[in-house]
């Protein structure tokens, strides 16, 4: 039976892991597609001699658009691109900021199954629609803007239900290590589909969406037909909604239950049965399940409010990389956007190594926060010297890209899994895990807040340089680190 149960929750591992990073992979392509939407190919005596260096490079010819613009995809085309990219970017984060709040709410009322299965579906319906602009010769701004919200919308049905999931296979023991390496979903997605967008990106861009949102709908499918909610001896899953008959109780023996943010996350069917009932008992309910935790109530668990905060800086700066590093790089590097884009999955892999080690270190030290803190304080200068060395050449871009992953992207890992996992099931919710889902939507969706004004900071700072980009990027990591201080310095384990 133990073999079993093991087997399970490897299966489990494997296909959030899967379901998850199709959310980032059909989350990429904007990011690649950006430089064929506009390209650098203006004469440079049509320029100011201060931009020069923006249009130095000359782009191969490649087949006339039908809109006939040879330097991009009206309306992309105009001066004024880096706006409207921006705003694209803007459009698709606010509405997954917003979304997100709802979703986990929502989220601990549905089977998970059914919700996620649904928001796949829908992520790859809207992700395609997208990439139709191109086959169907759609110039209108709004068409791309409104796939862009739509998806932000449902794509939020996601990560709470993930994350949720995942809680409910895997105890405290070694969680920093087991999602550390579970997190890295969101490089691997990144990274492939990166590598997927590119492939078509030069040729085709439409197919660089029309692919990601087959895929993430298809492992919707899949999920509906595999996925386990939870652990069948916890029944501990705020999406159950099947009574649970009350043994007889002797109170000496629930005197001795473990503490009950542990309990509950162990596969041990008795002991979070009779926890289950005793917290009914205690808590004056005689129905046969726990009621969901209110959004106040949410935010009352020590640390969320912090752990939120810190997130949106975190995350403002990851976003800002994810959606617009391959321009930079194209840019800088002078590198078309196929190049460009495939360079910039080292950022990822460099993400993936950081969410892992701070999984490790955070284990070790039974410190959550200072851990966080301490990457996050290295991270500020990790991006001067990236600014700085990255035009020195190809090699020292590539170093830089690694390491400055690693600390842009660890934190961000830590916080948005074992951190939120190890609050939604905090000691003051007496064992009540159907917090696990609000508590991360709260968490993730006030980084998402972040997420929505790095990518538009950028886009309207980078007019004026890349330099200053990265200087607003150095002072959110330096806000990052501020907010979380008093947790860093905390004696508790988070």
């Amino acid at each position: 039976m133990q073999k079993d149960n093991w087997m399970c929750r490897a299966f489990i591992f494997v296909l959030t892991f899967l379901l998850y990073a199709s959310f980032h992979l059909s989350r990429k392509p904007i990011s690649i597609v950006k430089g064929e939407l506009h390209k650098h190919c203006a004469p440079p005596n049509e320029v100011e001699l201060s931009s020069y260096k923006e249009y130095a490079i000359q782009i191969q010819p490649v087949k006339k658009l039908s809109n006939e613009s040879q330097c991009g995809w009206e309306p992309f085309d105009k001066n004024n691109y880096k706006q409207l990219l921006g705003a694209l970017d803007y459009s698709f984060l606010c509405a997954y900021a917003v979304g997100m709040y709802l979703s986990g709410i929502i989220g601990e009322r549905l089977p998970i199954r059914y919700y996620l299965t649904v928001g796949m579906l829908a992520s790859g319906l809207f992700t395609a629609m997208f990439g139709l602009g191109y086959f169907y010769n759609i110039h209108n701004l709004w068409f791309y803007m409104i796939a862009q919200v739509t998806n932000g919308l449902v794509q939020t049905t996601g990560w709470p239900s993930v994350v949720t999931c995942i809680g409910n296979w895997f105890g405290k023991g070694r969680r920093g290590l087991i999602m550390g390496i579970w997190n890295s979903h969101t490089s691997v997605g990144n990274i492939l589909g990166s590598l997927i967008a590119g492939y078509w990106v030069s040729t085709c861009w439409g197919l660089s969406f029309v692919v990601p949102g087959v895929i993430i709908a298809c492992l919707g499918i899949v999920c509906f037909l595999f996925l386990i909610e939870r652990n069948s001896k916890s029944y501990m899953n705020g999406t159950n909604k099947f009574g649970v008959h009350k043994p007889t109780l002797n109170l000496k023996e629930t005197d001795k239950l473990q503490d009950p943010a542990m309990q509950c996350l162990l596969p041990d069917r008795e002991n979070c049965m009779v926890l289950l009932n005793h917290n009914m008992a205690v808590n004056g309910e005689g129905g046969t399940r726990m009621s969901a935790i209110s959004f106040i109530g949410a935010l009352r668990i020590p640390g969320v409010i912090e752990f939120s905060l810190c997130l949106l800086f975190a995350k403002l700066v990851s976003y800002t990389f994810l959606f617009w590093l391959p321009l930079y790089i194209t840019n800088v590097e002078h590198l078309d956007a196929k190049r460009a884009g495939d360079l910039s999955t080292l950022f990822d892999v460099g993400g993936i190594f950081g969410g892992i080690l701070a999984g490790m270190i955070s284990d070790r030290l039974e410190k959550r926060a200072s851990t966080c803190g301490m990457m996050l304080l290295l991270a500020a200068p990790a991006l001067y010297m990236f600014s700085a060395i990255s035009k020195m050449g190809l090699e020292a871009t590539v170093v830089m890209l690694l390491i400055s992953g690693a600390l842009v992207n660890g934190p961000y890992a830590l916080i948005t899994t074992a951190v939120s996992a190890d609050l939604g099931t905090h000691k003051s919710l007496k064992g009540n895990a159907r917090a696990l889902s609000t508590v991360t939507a709260i968490i993730d969706g006030t980084g998402s807040v972040g997420a929505a004004l790095g990518p538009l900071l950028a886009g309207l700072i980078s007019p004026s340089g890349w330099n200053n980009v990265f200087y607003m990027l150095m002072m959110a990591d330096a806000c990052a680190l501020l907010v979380s201080l008093n947790k860093t310095f905390s004696l508790f384990p988070i």
